[in-house]
């Protein structure tokens, strides 16, 4: 089985979207582990505050299969897509990791690049799975993070019950 992270984003009825995204993926995958919830600004674009947090699952699904999954999910909830890469959304949710692989396609990067980039991604991640590696930099995610430029992305956590 593979060990699968996924990054999940909200800022529209967040906490409502990220209980049903939760929900929807517990019931196509066992053992889903929840990071903390993090509230974050907007990045990219005005509009309102994101939730985000990060998801390990274990699947023996390939990569491909579960972007498709995950798209239907976030089509389930509402999800609109548009050429505009930043704007508000019901749910966003990324796979950013699938065991150690590197991969990058016209429709997959593993490791995802945000991992890296933004605070929401990175934050929850390392406070999942600290010690796991980064499958390219061999550095762990508690290190990534405490590299990081935490003043340039305001978090803070959100106290939400998800069963």
């Amino acid at each position: 089985m593979a060990e699968v992270y996924l990054s999940i984003g909200s800022n529209i009825d967040p906490a409502a979207n990220i209980r049903a995204a939760i929900t929807a993926l517990k019931q196509h995958y066992h053992h889903v582990i929840l990071s903390p919830i993090y509230e974050t600004e907007a990045v990219g674009f005005v509009g309102d505050n994101f939730y985000n947090l990060v998801v390990q699952l274990n699947t023996d699904n390939p990569p491909d299969l579960i972007a498709k999954t995950l798209r239907d999910i976030e089509h389930q909830q509402g999800r609109k897509r548009t050429s505009e890469r930043f704007n508000s959304r019901t749910l966003d949710i990324d796979l950013i990791l699938y065991d150690e692989m590197v991969l990058k396609t016209d429709l997959l990067e593993l490791p995802r690049g945000e991992i890296l980039k933004y605070a929401f991604v990175l934050k929850p991640l390392a406070d999942l799975s600290p010690d796991k590696l980064h499958p390219t930099t061999q550095q762990t995610y508690r290190q990534l993070w405490a590299a990081f430029d935490h003043a340039s992305q305001p978090l803070w956590p959100v106290l939400l019950t998800v069963e």
